[in-house]
């Protein structure tokens, strides 16, 4: 498909087949028809739609040439303004399609603060005022600036549009604010003026109507000649054309496009067998790492200090966008995102710049209009998908128009975070329907900006200091820095460790929490190491499994793109093997990051201010490495009513998402089998080097993270990286058992039962603890006795394997007897000595003597 900006194909206006069929014409100035081409749309109210070829909404263009033709209206109106009244200038965009014009004329300016109006309610942003577009698919535009002082000065208001047709939108918005906010100077900015001349006199006339100077800046004027009946000629025309099925460069369901002379005269150009068999696009995502605080756009108002800090950072998102393209693409489109225009144009812009590519630029719409594969007609291709932001109007369909059969290498596809969907990922879905067109998708996440509320600034100064940034590797861990960010803080320095006797008689006497100390690390020996190793090899394929399985249940069942969130330390390892999978299967990114839960003290609460701070609590997923008889998911359900009845953030959804969960007690896990994971066999030495954490009020303030240390010094038997290597290897192996699997687990009945809940309380009343903090059940809780408490016994399933090999030799060098039970809904649960003193000896087996 030729993108020229004068013509289509072999030199034929894009207008050619609109003007033959219906015996519409576009009269005016020269540069006319190189600005617009014509379309028919589904529009009970307007037949025709003239399509700009520089806009960058329906017809991919060079991101400079659309930029540019807006920067250069804006400097045309700084020239009519005049320096002073360019200084007090505003400027005004209309959603959707001119979102991003506006912007680019705001850029013309300078100095103007943006603001564009948006069909999008925003919860907590009241409307500064509306207006109503009476032409369009969806008439009502709403105005939220951050700040109403925007729209209430006093010097000129330059509103933007792509064209100036009746007046009509323009008188409608000059009339509502001039209503409210009177001012003595407005300029009117299109691409083309296309009145008619029984409109032409009408703004002169409204303009002595109200009392103000109105000004109109145009690239170029005419108008559109329009013969009796063209609306009903034109629905007839589209009927037709629908109902035959050459609603033509529709290509829902894939496809690349047939050939100019089939498009006319074929109503089906590509043979649904061929579009079938093709090979979908690879599906990547990239993380720009926008900036904290920038505005997305000017949906609630974006100033020169805004456009100065995107400036900076421009060149590194663009840089992260570019390694994200395959180095041998030769057609690059990015994809807006209906109101979002002007982020992704200027990354489009910045991208031209530094590859080698051909960059074109255009955005999806809710705009319906007929797609018919003709070089005279403006729209060739059309792939339609399902709303993916949760519209304020109801769900609907949504268009991508030009895209398909335009043989671009690679789409980046740029949204907001409030479009970042299921819907957008799902199999009908934009990511979806674009991978059928291209071999190479990449998905940009723009974070949608909310303005806090004017009254948050004045209370600013009485809330707590702001929380520090996550710690990562290697200065806090033996992660990559892009695995695992650590909100905790560290304590490294600080002597924390006693000797496990010493903690346990402690911590059952009441004199200390067991969160504020730590156990001497347990150093394994070498016939422990290759235990490990060896527990490591058998049980990797089945890890990953697990692995794939829980993942996937979580993107179908909690979010699209989740934030995952680990449970120092345990659920550390199986968080960054989640979002390792994520990487794997879809391309994803996912952040993660991991926090200190405390048994009897909660979660820590600014870690979860921390998290609402940057990102959607709904998006928040908890993940541990196990359960057992559920202590942990019940402390975190008790912590999120806690957190959000003290006024935190709601939102958080306090069902953890765990590897294996045998004790029944969650609906979202890998496997409810009770076997090995080797990461329950070591302590740091296999999560990242990092500590249990530590909550003591000498060392963690009301505003402090949770602590925890970095053992740098154990780094020569480190396997922390080694053990995610070693089961992300065998991901390939298990992705269809995954699949399978996870399609069965999702249909069937997962209500936890919490059958190991009863089992342990069952075992305390029968082995006389009356202690249900003392029964560890499981593998991985039973290794941990082992390692990190005072063991009384060990009970073992009859007939358990080698799952419980490091188990035996633990209790073996620790002389715990291990007893085989016939009834265990476990494969073994560990006992801490119960009611421990050093000179305690349990003789009788069943209740223990002091």
């Amino acid at each position: 498909m030729n993108n020229a900006v004068n013509n289509g194909d072999d030199g034929i206006w894009s207008g050619t087949w609109v003007a033959e069929r219906l015996g519409v014409e576009l009269v005016g100035d020269d540069a006319l028809t190189g600005l617009l081409g014509l379309a028919l749309r589904r529009n009970p109210k307007r037949a025709h739609l003239l399509v700009s070829n520089v806009l960058g909404k329906h017809v991919p263009q060079s991101p400079s040439v659309v930029h540019g033709h807006g920067f250069a209206l804006g400097r045309r109106v700084r020239e009519l303004l005049g320096a002073e009244e360019t200084a007090e200038a505003v400027v005004l965009g209309y959603a959707e399609t001119a979102t991003g014009l506006g912007h680019s004329v705001a850029d013309g300016l300078g100095t103007a603060p943006y603001l564009h109006s948006t069909r999008r309610p925003v919860a907590g942003v009241a409307q500064a005022g509306g207006f109503e577009e009476s032409h369009s698919h969806a008439t009502s535009h709403r105005l939220l600036p951050e700040d109403p002082a925007l729209l209430a000065g006093d010097g000129p208001l330059v509103l933007v549009d792509d064209e100036f047709s009746t007046g009509n939108t323009v008188l409608n918005t000059i009339r509502a604010l001039h209503e409210r906010y009177p001012r003595r100077r407005y300029v009117v900015v299109a691409l083309v003026d296309m009145r008619s001349a029984a409109d032409a006199g009408r703004l002169d006339d409204f303009a002595r109507e109200i009392g103000a100077r109105v000004d109109l800046v145009t690239a170029a004027s005419g108008t559109v000649r329009l013969p009796e009946g063209v609306l009903e000629k034109g629905q007839e025309l589209v009927a037709r054309y629908e109902a035959a099925g050459v609603a033509s460069g529709d290509r829902s369901a894939a496809g690349g496009r047939g050939t100019a002379r089939q498009a006319t005269t074929d109503p089906h150009p590509e043979d649904d067998r061929i579009r079938r068999t093709r090979p979908r696009g690879h599906l990547s995502r990239v993380d720009l790492f926008w900036p904290r605080g920038l505005p997305d756009g000017g949906r609630h108002g974006f100033t020169p200090k805004h456009r100065a800090r995107l400036e900076t950072a421009l060149p590194a998102m663009t840089a992260r966008l570019a390694e994200a393209i395959p180095e041998d693409a030769a057609r690059v489109l990015v994809l807006g995102f209906e109101e979002l225009m002007y982020a992704p144009l200027r990354l489009a812009r910045e991208l031209e710049q530094v590859v080698a590519a051909e960059v074109r630029y255009s955005t999806t719409t809710r705009s319906p209009v007929l797609a018919v594969d003709d070089p005279g007609y403006a729209i060739r291709s059309r792939i339609v998908f399902p709303a993916h932001d949760d519209p304020a109007d109801g769900p609907g369909e949504r268009y991508a128009y030009n895209v398909a059969g335009s043989g671009f290498d690679a789409v980046v596809a740029v949204v907001d975070s409030v479009a970042d969907t299921r819907e957008l990922h799902a199999p009908d879905g934009l990511l979806s329907q674009l991978a059928a067109h291209t071999p190479h998708v990449v998905l940009a996440v723009v974070p949608s900006y909310v303005p806090e509320p004017l009254y948050a600034a004045a209370l600013s100064e009485e809330r707590p200091a702001m929380l520090p940034e996550p710690l990562r590797g290697p200065a806090f861990s033996s992660y990559p820095p892009e695995e695992v960010g650590w909100l905790l803080q560290d304590l490294s320095d600080v002597t924390l460790e006693a000797p496990t006797e010493e903690r346990e008689e402690a911590i059952q006497s009441g004199g200390a929490h067991y969160a504020e100390s730590l156990p001497v690390e347990y150093q394994p020996s070498e016939q422990y190491q290759e235990l490990f190793h060896a527990a490591l090899e058998t049980s990797a394929a089945r890890i990953a499994q697990a692995v794939g399985v829980v993942t996937e249940t979580v993107i179908a069942e909690r979010s699209p793109r989740p934030v995952l969130v680990s449970l120092a330390r345990a659920g550390t390892p199986v968080g960054v093997l989640m979002r390792r999978w994520a990487q794997f299967r879809h391309g994803l990114d996912l952040p993660h990051y991991a926090v200190s839960i405390v048994r009897g003290r909660g979660i820590d609460a600014n870690a979860l201010r921390w998290l609402a701070a940057h990102h959607d609590p709904r998006d928040v997923v908890f993940v541990d490495g196990w359960t057992g008889k559920g202590a942990i998911t019940r402390e975190l359900a008790a912590a999120i009513e806690e957190f959000e009845a003290g006024g935190g953030a709601a939102g958080f959804d306090a069902e953890i998402a765990v590897l294996a969960d045998p004790g029944s007690c969650v609906r979202t896990y890998g496997t409810r089998d009770d076997f090995l994971i080797p990461s329950a066999c070591l302590n740091s030495t296999v999560s990242g080097l990092i500590s249990r954490t530590v909550l003591r009020a000498d060392l963690v303030g009301p505003n402090d993270f949770h602590g925890a240390k970095f053992y740098r010094e154990l780094a020569g038997t480190d396997v922390s990286v080694a053990f995610l290597d070693a089961v992300a290897a065998r991901f390939p192996e298990v992705a269809d058992a995954v699949g399978g699997a996870v399609k069965e687990l999702l249909a069937s009945d997962r209500t936890p039962s919490w059958e190991g809940w009863r089992a342990v309380e069952r075992i305390s009343e029968e082995y006389g603890i009356h202690d249900v903090n003392l029964v560890k059940p499981g593998v991985g809780e039973t290794t941990r006795v082992l390692l990190r408490r005072v063991p009384w016994k060990i009970l073992a399933r009859a007939g358990a394997g080698a799952d419980l090999d490091h188990v035996r030799l633990l209790a073996g060098q620790r002389g715990v007897p291990v007893e085989e039970v016939g009834d265990l809904p476990y494969t073994c649960v560990g006992l801490i000595h119960p009611q421990f003193t050093r000179g305690a000896t349990g003789a009788d087996g069943k209740a223990v003597t002091v």
